[in-house]
C-alpha cells in the first residue's frame, strides 16, 4: 500500500567557521579538523531533523489528523509504503528532487529513505536511514544511520540512540570527509506537543573519522550539547577532538544563546568563532 503526501520539512543549517581572533593562536590544522568535524555534525544533524519531521508526520497520518500542521519548508513529496497485509514495517521516501530550496537557504536533491517499525514513542522501535543520491548544499551525503527508542530515563525523558556507520560527505570538489558516531538524545522538551518549534534534546556520546586532510581524530561530547529545533546551531555544549600527536581541541557552543558563536580552545589558547554556511 501506498501514500504520497506533499509536505515541508524543517533544517538544521550546514556551517563552516570565520575566525574572530588571530590565526596564529591555534595550528590552522587543528582548526580545519574542527571545521571539518562541524560540518559532519551539522550535515547528519540536518538528516535527524528531517527524519524526525517526517516521523511527526507520519503520527499524525496514522491518528487521523492533518499533515499540514507540520509545514515548515518547501518541496519535498514524502512516500509512505507498508505492506498490504501489515501496518509495519513502513517505508518513508524523502523526494527532494532535482532541487529543493529550504529553509536557511538549504538547498537538497535526491532522496532520503526510512524504514520504520512502529510508532515514534513506542520504545524499542526503530528508524533506518539510507540515502539514494542525496545532496546538501552540493555535498554528498552517505551512509547509514539508526534511531532507536530507548524509552523513558530516571529523569521521565524519553531517550533515542542514534549510530550513524559508513557515513562519508563528498564536497563538489571531490575530496571527502569520512564520519560515524554513537549518540543519545534525551528530550528534555516538546516531544508531545503539536509545535515542532519548541523542541529540545540534549546530545551525548563519541565519534570519529577522517578530514579532508586525510587526518584521523576521534571525539567526544564533554558536555552535553544542547539542541534547539528553532535554532540554526547547538546552543550550549562542549566536544573534545583529539588525534595523534597534538593537544586536544574543545569546541564550546556557548551558554545557551540562539547565536552562532562558539570557541575553540587547545590548551591555554583559544579563539572564538562564527559558525557560518558551508557554501
Amino acid at each position: 500500500m501506498k501514500t504520497r503526501i506533499f509536505i515541508m520539512i524543517a533544517a538544521a543549517a550546514v556551517f563552516t567557521f570565520t575566525s574572530c581572533s588571530k590565526m596564529n593562536d591555534i595550528d590552522q590544522t587543528s582548526i580545519e579538523m574542527a571545521d571539518d568535524d562541524a560540518i559532519s555534525d551539522a550535515v547528519f544533524e540536518d538528516v535527524f531533523n528531517t527524519v524526525d519531521h517526517a516521523d511527526i508526520i507520519l503520527d499524525g497520518f496514522l491518528k487521523g489528523g492533518s499533515e499540514k500542521s507540520a509545514v515548515a519548508d518547501s518541496c519535498p513529496l514524502i512516500t509512505i509504503d507498508h505492506p498490504d497485509d501489515a501496518v509495519w514495517p513502513k517505508t518513508i521516501t524523502i523526494d527532494f528532487g532535482t532541487l529543493c530550496n529550504g529553509l536557511y537557504e538549504n538547498t537538497r536533491s535526491g532522496k532520503i529513505i526510512i524504514v520504520v517499525t512502529g510508532p515514534r514513542l513506542e520504545p524499542g522501535t526503530t528508524r533506518t536511514v539510507s540515502f539514494d543520491d542525496y545532496y546538501i548544499n552540493g555535498i554528498k551525503v552517505e551512509g547509514t544511520k539508526v534511531v532507536e527508542n530507548q524509552g523513558y530515563n530516571n529523569n521521565q525523558n524519553m531517550v533515542f540512540s542514534v549510530t550513524l556507520t559508513e557515513g562519508m560527505l563528498t564536497l563538489p570538489d571531490g575530496r571527502t570527509i569520512e564520519r560515524s558516531f554513537s549518540h543519545e538524545r534525551e528530550w528534555i522538551a516538546g516531544l508531545t506537543t503539536r509545535n515542532i518549534w519548541d523542541d529540545e534534546c540534549l546530545v551525548t556520546g563519541t565519534a570519529e573519522g577522517v578530514t579532508l586532510r586525510g587526518i584521523s581524530y576521534e571525539n567526544t561530547i564533554t558536555t552535553a550539547l544542547h539542541w534547539k529545533r528553532a535554532c540554526r546551531f547547538i546552543v550550549s555544549g562542549v566536544v573534545r577532538i583529539e588525534r595523534e600527536g597534538r593537544d586536544p581541541v574543545d569546541l564550546n557552543y556557548g551558554d545557551g544563546d540562539c547565536d552562532a558563536y562558539a570557541t575553540l580552545t587547545m590548551g591555554e589558547k583559544s579563539k572564538e568563532i562564527l559558525l557560518r554556511y558551508h557554501r
